[in-house]
C-alpha cells in the first residue's frame, strides 16, 4: 500500500481553479478526516498569509459554504509563500516550510506553461524527493508533440508513478458508475458488443457560453477543451475489455488499449461549429475560426466494436446543460407485428445534470390492435453527487491512488486519434444559439440514426 502524503502543496493558490474548487475540497477533506497535513499555498501575488487565508474564506462562502469547525483546522494547517516560479528563492522557501515533510503531493494550478519550469524548479531545490507526488492540471499538452514533450521534462524529476494528470470528469461519481453498472452486471456482457450494439452516441451540452473566457477558448476550442480528454475518457470506459482485477493499473491498461485501438480522425469524421456570437466575445478575434461545437464519428477497431460508429457531440449555447450516453440496439431480425418495423431499444445512462439510467423500449398501447408506444424503464434516478470531484480526486492522490488519473501512454494516444484534425483541418460552421449545433452535423450519424438531444430535467 502506498504512503500517503505528509503534506500538501498548491501552486497557483491565488488562482481561480483554487477560489472555485481546492479550498472547497480541501474544507471537505479536512471535515471528512482526509486532511490532517500542513497545506502551504504558494503565489506571486505579494500576499501573506492572513490575506490567504481571508480567500479561502471568501472561497468557501462563495462555494458551499463555511464549516465553523473544519475552516478552523484548515486555518491551522495553512501555510503561504509568495513568489515568482521561475525564482529559485521561491522555492528555497517552500522547502523550509515543508520542515520534516518528505512526500509532499505538489498540484500544479498554474498555467500549463509553467508546468515544466516549475517541476524542474521542483527537483532542482530538493522539494521532490523520494515520496513526492505532482498534479498536473489539464490540458496536458495541445497536440501530439507538445504532450510528449511535456511528459519527456516532468519525467526528467519524477517517476510516472508519481504523476498524477487530473481530469474532474473522471472524479465524478456518475462517471464511475458507468465502469461499476458495465462490469457488475452479467447481463450486458452478452449484447455489449458489435453483433447487438448499432450504434453509441456521447453529447456533453452545455447552455452557457465562453463566459467572460474568450482569450482562453481562442486558445483551446471545443475539440481541445472537452474532446480529447472529457469525451474519450468516457468513450474508453464504455468500450474497454473487462479489466484482470480490481487493481486500478488494470483499468488504466484496458482505457489505454480502447484508445490506442481508434483509428485517427479523418476530415469526414468531424463537424466543427461555431455559435454566433462568438466573435463578439471580449478576448476573441473578428475572424476566429475556434470552434465551439465538434461532432465527431470514432470507430474503434477491435473484435468486439469492429463497424459500430461511436458518436461524439459536444457544443455551448446548446438547449440544454446535460452530459448523456445512449447506447442503440439493433432491431429485431424479423418484424412480428405489422408497423413495428426498425424499432431499436436504448440503453440511456444521464451523468449530468442528474443522474439516471434507464432502457427505452416498446410495449404495447391499450385497445384493440399489436400497435406499440416507447416507453422508459427507469434503473436509477437521482439528484447529482454531492461530493465535488476535486475532494474525492485529491484524496485519492493523497493515498497514492491514481486509479482515477490519467497515465501518460493514455495522454499520448489521445492526442494521436485528435491529432488530424486540430485546428482549421476542417471548416467551422455557424448555429444559432440555443440550437443543436449546425445543420452539417447531421451527416455525422449513419443512415440509418439521428442525433438523439437529451431532454430537459423532468
Amino acid at each position: 500500500m502506498a504512503t500517503p502524503s505528509d503534506a500538501f502543496v498548491f501552486l497557483g493558490a491565488t488562482g481561480d481553479l483554487a477560489y472555485k474548487q481546492i479550498f472547497p475540497s480541501l474544507q471537505a477533506m479536512v471535515k471528512a478526516g482526509t486532511l490532517d497535513v500542513p497545506v502551504i499555498g504558494v503565489a506571486k501575488a505579494g500576499w501573506d498569509l492572513d490575506q490567504l487565508i481571508k480567500r479561502a474564506q471568501d472561497s468557501l462562502e462563495e462555494h458551499g459554504g463555511v464549516d465553523r469547525r473544519a475552516f478552523a483546522k484548515l486555518k491551522k494547517l495553512l501555510r503561504y509563500v509568495d513568489g515568482d516560479y521561475t525564482d529559485s528563492e521561491t522555492f528555497t522557501q517552500l522547502r523550509d516550510q515543508l520542515g520534516q515533510a518528505q512526500g509532499p503531493l505538489c498540484y500544479l494550478a498554474i498555467p500549463p506553461s509553467l508546468f515544466g519550469t516549475v517541476a524542474t524548479m521542483l527537483h532542482t531545490a530538493g522539494c521532490a524527493p523520494l515520496g513526492t507526488r505532482v498534479v498536473v492540471e489539464k490540458p496536458f499538452g495541445r497536440d501530439l508533440k507538445s504532450a510528449v514533450e511535456l511528459n519527456r521534462i516532468l519525467h526528467g524529476c519524477f517517476p510516472e508513478e508519481a504523476i498524477f494528470r487530473i481530469d474532474h470528469y473522471l472524479g465524478k461519481e456518475p462517471v464511475e458508475n458507468l465502469t461499476f453498472f458495465r462490469f457488475a452486471n452479467s447481463f450486458l456482457e452478452p449484447i455489449w458488443n458489435r453483433d447487438h450494439i448499432s450504434s453509441v452516441q456521447v453529447t456533453q451540452a452545455e447552455s452557457f457560453g465562453v463566459q467572460g473566457r474568450g482569450s482562453f477558448y481562442e486558445s483551446a476550442g471545443a475539440i481541445r477543451d472537452v474532446v480529447q480528454n472529457h469525451m474519450l475518457q468516457i468513450v474508453s470506459l464504455l468500450a474497454m475489455e473487462p479489466p484482470a482485477g480490481s487493481d486500478p493499473e488494470a483499468i488504466r491498461d484496458r482505457k489505454a488499449a480502447v484508445v490506442r485501438a481508434m483509428a485517427p480522425l479523418r476530415k469526414n469524421d468531424v463537424v466543427r461549429g461555431q455559435f454566433r456570437g462568438y466573435r463578439d466575445e471580449p478576448g476573441v478575434s473578428k475572424r476566429s475560426t475556434v470552434e465551439t461545437f465538434a461532432a465527431l464519428r470514432l470507430s474503434i477497431r477491435t473484435w468486439r466494436w469492429a463497424g459500430v460508429p461511436f458518436l461524439v457531440r459536444v457544443g455551448k449555447t446548446m438547449p440544454e446543460t446535460a452530459c448523456e450516453v445512449l447506447v442503440t440496439l439493433k432491431a429485431p431480425p424479423l418484424t412480428v407485428f405489422p408497423g413495428e418495423r426498425g424499432h431499436k431499444a436504448t440503453l440511456r445512462f444521464r451523468l449530468q445534470p442528474d443522474i439516471a439510467i434507464g432502457v427505452g423500449a416498446r410495449v404495447k398501447r391499450e385497445g384493440e390492435g399489436m400497435v406499440g408506444e416507447d416507453v422508459e424503464l427507469n434503473v436509477k434516478e437521482s439528484p447529482a453527487d454531492d461530493m465535488p470531484p476535486y475532494q474525492r480526486l485529491l484524496t485519492d492522490a493523497m493515498h497514492g491512488d491514481a486509479g482515477l488519473f490519467a497515465r501518460q501512454d493514455y495522454v499520448e494516444a489521445a492526442w494521436k486519434v485528435v491529432d488530424p484534425i486540430l485546428g482549421d483541418a476542417t471548416p467551422v460552421y455557424p448555429y444559432d444559439q440555443g440550437t443543436w449545433g449546425p445543420e452539417e452535423a447531421n451527416r455525422i450519424p449513419p443512415r440509418s440514426d439521428i442525433w438523439h438531444d437529451p431532454a430537459p430535467p423532468t
